[in-house]
């Protein structure tokens, strides 16, 4: 909790100073109504009391959880939602937030959580569970610190990094050269990706903020489509041509009321997604996403309209002109009180 408030608290801080400008907000997103999640499974195992991360390929469910001192992976039965193994490796990373599979089952792991803001780099661990073999590679951005929860990886194998603002603008990153396990690549900045609040209920904040603060993300099998979750909400983006242009086009929101602090999503070989949270909430499932994606690209009758990325004149929690709303010094003063009490309460349950 403390983190989540300390993400606030400086985002609000950054609101502020920038003289009240507004928040840079999307449009209306279609609503997938018939496509309420339902309880899958429950953990009950303590291990994944911080689960930040899954993947389900065709030889299981893997997870990932948020915080530790060495970076483990755990199997889980897509039964019931047991551990049914663990793999270990001799790293200590950061901070882990998310996880990735690629067609050659490798597992991606998202070393790329910020709460502070003060690394000097970020990194993915590529880990086979099969073999046990692990790689480490560095990546730094161009302009600062950023804290980012979700991890996307491109039909060609390379990672695009989600960043995480709870005023909904998020940029997505992508090293500009192979990676290398001997020294960090840089990152550039390929588009941004903004999102619309909702009153959708859940989540550790208010929905104003939860509901567009990215907080994972994944890629179904056979990359037709990708998912980009926020503590309430997932979109989904039929897949057409690189990441940043699959972004620029029209998504379907399902919205995923209810969870404690939802920070993962994945796609089943069968297309079906699943979505996670921390605190032992249940994996919840929505069959047939693909189809429902699907389904919304046939409805639009478009193929969307990529656009050049304005990164440089749309800085994350500003905005293009015409794009913002009234009141943001207002609702930065609102967001400092809601985390100032968010830590009160934690203090309190401190003692």
């Amino acid at each position: 909790m403390r983190r989540v408030a300390l993400v606030l608290l400086v985002a609000a801080a950054s609101l502020v100073a920038a003289g009240g400008r507004g928040i840079a907000r999307s449009g209306d997103v279609p609503v997938a109504e018939a496509a309420a999640p339902t309880v899958h499974c429950t953990p009950r195992d303590e291990r994944l009391s911080e689960l930040s991360g899954l993947v389900a390929g065709p030889d299981g469910w893997y997870a990932v959880p948020d915080g530790g001192s060495r970076l483990r992976v755990y199997e889980m039965s897509p039964r019931d939602c047991s551990v049914v193994d663990s793999y270990h490796w001799n790293v200590d990373p950061y901070d882990v937030e998310d996880l990735a599979r690629s067609p050659d089952g490798r597992l991606w792991v998202a070393d790329t959580g910020d709460n502070s803001g003060r690394r000097d780099t970020i990194a993915v661990h590529v880990v086979s569970p099969d073999s046990g073999s692990a790689r480490l590679y560095r990546m730094r951005y161009p302009d600062g610190p950023h804290d980012a929860e979700a991890l996307l990886l491109g039909r060609d194998g390379v990672p695009h990094v989600v960043t995480k603002n709870p005023f909904g603008t998020a940029g997505v990153y992508r090293p500009v050269g192979e990676l290398d396990e001997r020294h960090p690549v840089e990152l550039e900045r390929v588009t941004t990706l903004r999102l619309e609040s909702t009153d959708t209920p859940g989540g550790p904040v208010p929905s104003a903020f939860g509901s567009v603060a990215v907080t994972g993300a994944a890629t179904s099998a056979e990359h037709e489509v990708l998912a980009v979750r926020t503590y309430t909400e997932v979109y989904l983006y039929p897949v057409s041509g690189s990441v940043p242009e699959t972004l620029a086009r029209d998504p379907l929101r399902i919205p995923l009321p209810g969870e404690p602090q939802g920070e993962a999503v994945a796609f089943t070989p069968r297309g079906d997604l699943l979505s996670a949270s921390e605190q032992l909430g249940p994996v919840n499932i929505v069959p047939n996403a693909l189809e429902l994606a699907d389904g919304r690209t046939r409805d639009s009758g478009t193929e969307g309209s990529p656009t050049p990325d304005d990164s440089d004149s749309s800085a994350e929690g500003g905005g293009r002109a015409g794009e913002f709303l009234p009141g943001g010094a207002a609702l930065a003063v609102g967001v400092l009180l809601v985390v100032l009490g968010v830590l009160s309460v934690a203090a309190r349950r401190r003692r």
